[in-house]
């Protein structure tokens, strides 16, 4: 594929994709950075927060009232996250773009979050959202970035050529700029850093073995059409490939690490 820019506009995401990764990302999450929040009350604002797992997660981790107030332009997202709101927590949906958010549409907030947001970004979108954040001088977790580091055991000759094309698809130009992808945590951490915030980085990878071979299987297929669609001459391989790798995660033969990072942000 060439480097030219690329259509990508609002991007929808699955309600069963994020229901089937939801136990993952709560295995994965640092709890030893959530431990680091003390006690509320809380208002907490939960960026681009679709079904609501960031709060399923968080809220029983957190000492304190609590107050959610989740922002997403998928109403549909929304909606099931009203109905599968954490027991004993106000909650409040936000329908709209997070990058246009004003630091006045995050008054009283005592703390934000957002997951798998930060590598979907351009750089100009990056500095917005970090701008907002800012703006609120509360303390904000971001969790569950990817970071280009990906380890399938055991591992196969075309292993690191499928990884670098899906990564090079995660830093594609598109219409609204290039995404970070695997450079958005040390792009955010830096402009934190920058603005004299403290940020502390913890790593949250997924480790699925064989309990989680059914999201093993969808996280492989996307994993290797993404990096067919960066470099089309790996088709006719990475079709053998992802069909030799889906059946060793479903007979239970193979576990798949696919490295994230969680960031706490402290004024």
């Amino acid at each position: 594929m060439s480097a030219q820019a690329i259509p990508v506009g609002p991007i929808r995401v699955s309600p069963a994709w994020l229901e089937l990764r939801e136990r993952a990302d709560g295995a994965a999450r640092s709890r030893a950075l959530a431990a680091r929040l003390g006690d509320g009350p809380w208002v907490i604002h939960d960026l681009a927060a679709g079904t609501g797992s960031m709060g399923r997660w968080l809220a029983p981790l957190l000492a304190g009232p609590q107050q959610w107030v989740l922002h997403d332009r998928d109403a549909d997202l929304l909606a099931l996250a009203a109905t599968h709101a954490p027991a004993g927590v106000g909650l409040e949906t936000r329908l709209g773009d997070i990058t246009r958010l004003r630091p006045e549409d995050l008054d009283g907030a005592t703390l934000v979050t957002a997951s798998a947001l930060l590598d979907l970004l351009t750089e100009p979108e990056l500095e917005t959202v970090i701008a907002l954040c800012l703006a609120t001088a509360c303390p904000v977790l971001l969790t569950l970035s990817v970071t280009g580091d990906v380890r399938l055991d055991p591992p196969d000759p075309l292993d690191a050529r499928v990884a670098a094309a899906f990564d090079a698809h995660q830093r594609r130009s598109t219409a609204r700029g290039r995404l970070l992808g695997p450079d958005a945590v040390d792009a955010a951490a830096e402009r934190f850093r920058a603005a004299g915030a403290t940020v502390l980085v913890a790593a949250s990878p997924w480790r699925l073995g064989p309990a989680e071979a059914a999201l093993a299987e969808e996280w492989l297929t996307g994993w290797a059409d993404a990096a067919c669609e960066h470099e089309p001459a790996l088709a006719v391989e990475a079709a053998l490939y992802r069909r030799r790798r889906v059946h060793e995660a479903r007979a239970g033969r193979l576990v798949v690490t696919v490295g994230h990072a969680d960031l706490l942000v402290l004024p």
